[in-house]
C-alpha cells in the first residue's frame, strides 16, 4: 500500500507533467490563428491527493489584417503570450523538482524504517 504522503506527491507529479505538456501546446500554437490557450489549475481531491483541472481560456487574441486570395482579411491571432508562458513553465519545472525531492526524502524515510 502506498502512503499518503507518497500518493499526494505521485499525484502532484502527474498533476505538474499536465501542466508541462499545456505550456508547450501553448507556446507551439503561438502563431496559430484563433488558437485558444489552455490552463491547468490544481484543486484538492481524495486523501490528499492533487486534482488537475484543464480549461481553454476564450479571451480573443489580436486582431491583425492579412492578404489572402480574396484580399485583405482581419484574422484573430492566437490569444497566447509568451511572457506568461516561459515563467509559468520555469515555476512549473521548479515544483516537479521540489516534488521528485520529496518522493525521494520518503524513499530514503521508508528505508530507515525498514533497517529499524
Amino acid at each position: 500500500m502506498i502512503s499518503s504522503g507518497i500518493s499526494s506527491t505521485l499525484s502532484a507529479l502527474q498533476g505538474f507533467q499536465k501542466k508541462q505538456d499545456s505550456i508547450a501546446n501553448n507556446v507551439a500554437n503561438v502563431n496559430t490563428d484563433e488558437f485558444k490557450k489552455s490552463r491547468v489549475t490544481f484543486y484538492e481531491g481524495e486523501n490528499g491527493t492533487v486534482s488537475p483541472h484543464v480549461e481553454k481560456i476564450e479571451t480573443p487574441g489580436s486582431q491583425a489584417y492579412e492578404q489572402t486570395a480574396e484580399g485583405s482579411k482581419l484574422v484573430e491571432k492566437s490569444n497566447v503570450e509568451l511572457v506568461e508562458e516561459i515563467p509559468q513553465a520555469m515555476i512549473n519545472k521548479r515544483n516537479f523538482q521540489a516534488n521528485i525531492k520529496m518522493l525521494q526524502v520518503q524513499d530514503e524515510m521508508s528505508g530507515y524504517l525498514i533497517d529499524m
